[in-house]
């Protein structure tokens, strides 16, 4: 079935665009599997090159951006140290080129940070190299002389080690000829079902005659919630010069943040009950949907490229057989105290229907606690644990997940939730396939830019320079 144009341009989601030869190619660094360059595609770039460290992420980013266009892929895998601008010459970029990608963010991230202490002192994240990577990304674009640059993180790249990051950065490139400036975005803002914020820098060359800038957001919060980042906006205008405030929503703009419900309710039922059957099912396996769309969002994930998918792939999900009890009984946003609490209470059910205590029968006792009690410190794991809210976005989803899916445990089923159902709240398309093992399409999943909020900052840019293009340029 097609979908009629009048479905899409009644909503407020874009559909995939056709290369527009005005604008100039994209060579995509720390690519991971693609999201942020699928969002530049979309909005009518080509993709022209582009590599990660991961050779996963990069056989994911080919298939989607290329292979399944017909197209060779200029994708690789390496470790950008040890490359130069020369090596990003093999394609023709009649255009100039625009650079964009997100550096490692583990050395700046709470999480990557709290990793990086627990090995020990010689491993404080201020001494993790992966910190000192943008430098490679800036010095790969300086050497490609490229038009534009857009760079993303966590907003924790703020403070690193004392250093603003974000702020550091726009001032080498200011050094190097380019306009910088820097904001912090929040995904929920442009239709991702997910509040996501992150850092993003977009700097021009100062002989484009353009001033960086970014979008407006599509999607507002219906309980009136602001970013985190948005109370310390005064300090962070104060001391750093290239901030900009990000973009408050027009007033024409009426769609809210889009919920784990309307993002999920479409897809196939894969575990109703503790008691159902677990399948591990294979990448490539296909399952009929659970309805027809219901929403705007569902629409545009099933039919992203023209055409209305029947059926989705990447059901996989995690066969946790102790807690799936546990997760049935929680309720929405309930975290780890709320889940040990209702472990307690099993093991207390399961004492009651053999007649056992912890005295007289200890052995057995604690053959049960272990079987149905997660081993985990209520005061250190508390906030590992939590079960999505259906008439919320998500939480953020990071690249844990490739470890276990605790942190998003899904919010009617008994179970973490599937790679699909991860992608779906990353605003990956349903027909953007994940063909490879479970845990790297969960981290490839965690770790990329929202596809939806990559093609709100690319249309934004190519906008920029289509206008200008009419007006004069004629790059060779």
């Amino acid at each position: 079935m097609k979908v009629k144009k009048k479905d899409m341009s009644e909503n407020c989601f874009k559909n995939l665009s056709p290369t527009n030869e005005l604008l100039p190619s994209v060579i995509d660094l720390f690519s991971g599997c693609g999201g942020l360059a699928y969002g530049f595609h979309s909005a009518g770039f080509q993709i022209a090159e582009g590599m990660d460290l991961s050779s996963a992420a990069v056989e994911t980013a080919s298939y989607n951006l290329s292979w399944r266009f017909g197209v060779e892929s200029h994708h690789r895998s390496g470790d950008i140290t040890q490359y130069t601008g020369h090596d990003f010459n093999s394609v023709p970029k009649k255009n100039g080129v625009v650079v964009i990608g997100g550096p490692p963010c583990q050395a700046y991230s709470q999480v990557g940070r709290g990793k990086l202490r627990s090995l020990g002192k010689h491993r404080e994240h201020t001494n993790d190299l992966r910190g000192q990577l943008y430098l490679d990304f800036l010095r790969i674009a300086f050497e490609l002389d490229a038009r534009a640059i857009v760079m993303e993180n966590v907003p924790e790249a703020v403070n690193y080690g004392g250093l603003n990051v974000a702020e550091h950065v726009c001032e080498l490139l200011e050094e190097y000829g380019y306009l910088a400036a820097w904001t912090i975005l929040n995904a929920a803002d442009y239709g991702v079902p997910q509040v996501r914020e992150r850092m993003f820098i977009i700097a021009i060359k100062k002989s484009e005659g353009l001033e960086p800038s970014f979008p407006a957001p599509t999607h507002h919060s219906a309980e009136g919630k602001t970013s985190a980042y948005k109370q310390r906006i005064p300090k962070l205008v104060s001391s750093s010069p290239h901030f900009h405030v990000p973009p408050e929503a027009p007033e024409e703009v009426t769609a809210t943040w889009v919920t784990v419900y309307d993002a999920l309710s479409d897809l196939p039922r894969l575990f109703p009950t503790s008691s159902s059957k677990y399948r591990l099912y294979e990448p490539n396996i296909l399952l009929r949907y659970a309805s027809d769309p219901k929403n705007d969002y569902q629409r545009l994930m099933r039919g992203w490229t023209g055409s209305l998918l029947s059926q989705v792939s990447g059901h996989g999900y995690r066969r946790t057989v102790r807690d799936f009890p546990i997760f049935e009984r929680m309720k929405p946003e309930d975290n780890f105290l709320a889940a040990s609490s209702i472990a307690e209470t099993l093991l207390d059910q399961a004492c009651g229907a053999e007649g056992i205590t912890e005295f007289n029968h200890p052995e057995r006792y604690q053959l049960l606690r272990r079987k149905i009690v997660p081993p985990y410190s209520r005061g250190k794991f508390h906030d590992k644990w939590k079960r999505l809210n259906p008439d919320r976005p998500s939480h953020t989803l990071v690249a844990h997940l490739s470890v276990d899916t605790y942190s998003h445990i899904h919010p009617w089923e008994p179970r973490g939730i599937s790679v699909r159902e991860a992608a779906r709240l990353q605003s990956f398309p349903d027909d953007f396939l994940f063909q490879c093992n479970m845990g790297d399409a969960f981290r490839q999943i965690g770790n990329a830019v929202p596809p939806l909020l990559s093609q709100a900052i690319a249309g934004h840019l190519a906008k920029l320079f289509e206008d200008d293009s009419k007006e004069n340029r004629n790059w060779t």
